[in-house]
C-alpha cells in the first residue's frame, strides 16, 4: 500500500468515527432505534467506506466452476453436516508475529465453501494487515446456478471489549419496532458461542424487494463472522423477491467452518482492537430507569410487549385493546448546543406547536406522517430544559413506523406525552 493509500484509509476511518459520535442536530431526528439499530447502520457505513479504499479485485477474467475438490474437507454441505460447536481462539498476545491472510485467500476460502455445480463471478477480497490501521478480512462474490444468482459476502472481525456488544457488530435480533419484517432466531452453541440467523430485505422497512439473508456467529472471545446473501445478485442488484440460492443452514455451515481459522488467527488481539464507543464521555440515563418511568405512565388497562431498552432510550408496543401502538422515550443530557435553533416549527411538514413553559423548558409538539413513507402517523413531544436535559416521547399508530397501521390514530394523547416528557424521574430515579 502506498503512503497516499495509507493516508486515505486512515482519513476514511477517522471520518467514520467522527460521524458515529456526532449527536443529533434536530428534534425531528429523535433516535429511531435502540442501540443495536444505531450500531448496525454505523457499522455498515464503515464497511462500505473501508471496502472502497481496501478491496482488491481478484478472480478477474471469467468465472470459476466449483467442484467437490475445490470445496475441500471444510466445505458446506447438508444441514446435518453442521459442526456441533464453535471453536475457541486465544485472546492473548501471540508469542510470534501474527499471521496474515490475503484477499485472494479470503475469496478462495469462501468459494470452497459454496455448493458444487455453480459458478463464481465479480469476486473481490480484502486481506488483513499486521501494521497500521486495523483492516478486517472480507470477501464478496456472485454465485450463480441454473436457478439464478446470489450475492454472497463474508466479514470477519473482533469485537471491541471497550464497547457494549449490542452497539457493534452484526449479532443479535433487532426489535420489531426497528425491523418489523425480519425473521430472526438466536441459538446458543457450545463453548459460549452464539449463532444468529436472519431473513430480511435489502430495504428492511418494506416486506418486498430483494431478499437479504444473513448469519452471524459470535464466539465467546469476541470473534464475529458474518455471511450475507442477496437474492438475485449483488446487494441492490435486483428488485425481485427471489429467494437466495443458499439456505440458512448452508449459510450457517459457511460461518462455522474451520476453513476460517487462518483468517481468525490473523485478527489483532482484543487489546489491539480499535475503541470507538458512540456514547463515550456523555452521561446517560439508565435503561432500567427509562423503562420504569415510561411504563408508569401507561394506562393499566392495556398490555405491553416487545420491550427494548438501552441507556437513554426505551421502546415498547402498547395495546389498549384497539390496536398496537409503538411508544418511545429518549432522554439525554447536555443537549442545549445540539438543539440550538431546532426547538421551533420551522421546516416541520406536519402540525406543529412550539412553546416555552414558565420554568424555561422549551416544548415542541408535532403530528406528522411517518418519515418511512408508509401510512402511519407519528406524534412527538420534545422537551429541552434550561440545563440541557432533553426528553422526547413519540408514538406511532402501529407496532413499527414502517409497518401497516393497526389503529386510526395513536393511543396516547399529546397531553399524556407531554406529562411523560416532563417527568423528572428520568433523571432523578
Amino acid at each position: 500500500m502506498s503512503p497516499t493509500e495509507d493516508r486515505d484509509e486512515r482519513l476514511t476511518r477517522a471520518m467514520s468515527r467522527a460521524a458515529a459520535q456526532f449527536p443529533p442536530h434536530s428534534a425531528d431526528l429523535v433516535r429511531r432505534s435502540i442501540a443495536r439499530g444505531r450500531r448496525m447502520r454505523l457499522v455498515r457505513a464503515t464497511q462500505v467506506a473501508t471496502a472502497t479504499a481496501a478491496f482488491a479485485l481478484v478472480a478477474a477474467g471469467g468465472t470459476l466452476t466449483l467442484t467437490d475438490t475445490l470445496r475441500g474437507p471444510g466445505g458446506a454441505g447438508a444441514p446435518e453436516q453442521l459442526r456441533p460447536g464453535a471453536r475457541g481462539h486465544s485472546t492473548g498476545q501471540p508469542s510470534s508475529p501474527r499471521p496474515s491472510v490475503s484477499g485472494e485467500e479470503m475469496v478462495r476460502t469462501l468459494t470452497s465453501l459454496l455448493p458444487p455445480g455453480g459458478t463464481v463471478s465479480a469476486a473481490s477480497g480484502r486481506g488483513s494487515r499486521s501494521d497500521g490501521p486495523v483492516v478486517w478480512p472480507a470477501a464478496r462474490l456472485t454465485y450463480s446456478t441454473a436457478h439464478g444468482s446470489s450475492g454472497v459476502d463474508i466479514d470477519i472481525a473482533r469485537l471491541d471489549p471497550g464497547v457494549p456488544a449490542d452497539q457493534q457488530g452484526q449479532g443479535g435480533c433487532l426489535p420489531v419496532e426497528v425491523r418489523p419484517y425480519d425473521k430472526c432466531t438466536t441459538q446458543k452453541l457450545p463453548r459460549g458461542a452464539v449463532l444468529n440467523t436472519t431473513k430480511s430485505f435489502t430495504y428492511p422497512s418494506s416486506d418486498t424487494g430483494q431478499k437479504r439473508w444473513y448469519v452471524v456467529l459470535t464466539t465467546s472471545d469476541g470473534v464475529q463472522l458474518t455471511v450475507q446473501e442477496y437474492g438475485g445478485g449483488g446487494e441492490k442488484g435486483s428488485s425481485g423477491g427471489a429467494d437466495p440460492l443458499l439456505s440458512m443452514a448452508q449459510l450457517a455451515s459457511v460461518v462455522r467452518s474451520p476453513a476460517w481459522d487462518k483468517a481468525i488467527a490473523a485478527l489483532p488481539a482484543r487489546h489491539e482492537a480499535p475503541s470507538a464507543s458512540p456514547s463515550a464521555g456523555r452521561k446517560q440515563v439508565p435503561g432500567a430507569r427509562m423503562t420504569s418511568v415510561l411504563k408508569s405512565h401507561l394506562p393499566h388497562t392495556g398490555t405491553v410487549s416487545d420491550l427494548n431498552a438501552s441507556d437513554g432510550l426505551v421502546q415498547l408496543v402498547y395495546d389498549d385493546g384497539h390496536g398496537k401502538n409503538m411508544v418511545e422515550a429518549d432522554a439525554q443530557y447536555d443537549m442545549t448546543a445540539d438543539l440550538a435553533g431546532n426547538m421551533g416549527c420551522a421546516g416541520v411538514s406536519g402540525d406543529c406547536e412550539a412553546l416555552t413553559l414558565a420554568d424555561g423548558t422549551e416544548v415542541k409538539k408535532v403530528k406528522e406522517p411517518s418519515e418511512k413513507g408508509g401510512p402511519a402517523v407519528v406524534w412527538l413531544v420534545d422537551t429541552l430544559r434550561p440545563d440541557g436535559r432533553r426528553v422526547a416521547v413519540r408514538e406511532v399508530n402501529s407496532y413499527a413506523e414502517s409497518a401497516p397501521v393497526t389503529r386510526p390514530q395513536p393511543a396516547l394523547t399529546m397531553d399524556r406525552l407531554l406529562t411523560i416528557a416532563l417527568d423528572n424521574r428520568f433523571f432523578t430515579g
